[in-house]
């Protein structure tokens, strides 16, 4: 069960530092990860899922538009593993993220949740929580990571290699 201590809190002063923890952070997921994105709207929960994808995608050589997924609720790229980006902001039950697919992505995708608490008891307990929120009356980020302890051992080398 995840605990309520972050695993590591980090500052992110501006875009371009929430972009690169994204792309560091999404070079360690893999098939089954399910990153939950908590924060306020403006709090950058959509631009760090869009430089995460990006990068996953320019890897393959692909450059594709990753628009947010608020209307459309999901949003799925063709990757090796899949990802899916979703936003649940407009869900009035977790039982339609069960209509969405969601929980079969879970186990087979990278899955990276907008208004993960839109889920309820459908929230996978092994996800990792990234909490978002504006410092600098809003000119600025910090992200607090909260997860199981098998998150730990695969964030260490993230803290250490990205917190300089």
């Amino acid at each position: 069960m995840p605990s309520d201590t972050p695993l590591f809190t980090r500052a992110l002063p501006d875009a371009d530092a929430t972009a690169a923890f994204a792309i560091a952070l999404g070079a360690l997921l893999r098939a089954g990860d399910v990153l939950l994105l908590e924060g306020p709207i403006g709090a950058g929960k959509t631009h760090f899922a869009r430089a995460l994808i990006q990068d996953r995608l320019s890897r393959l050589g692909r450059n594709e538009d990753v628009p947010s997924p608020t209307f459309t609720l999901v949003q799925v790229y063709d990757a090796e593993p899949e990802i899916w980006h979703a936003d649940l902001y407009r869900l009035g039950h977790p039982d339609e993220a069960i209509e969405l697919g969601l929980e079969e992505a879970f186990d087979a995708a990278i899955c990276l949740i907008e208004w993960p608490e839109r889920l309820g008891p459908l929230t996978p307990p092994d996800a990792l929580r990234l909490s978002f929120t504006q410092t600098e009356g809003g000119a600025a980020r910090r992200v607090s990571a909260f997860g199981p302890a098998t998150w730990a051992a695969r964030l260490a080398a993230l803290e250490s290699a990205t917190n300089d």
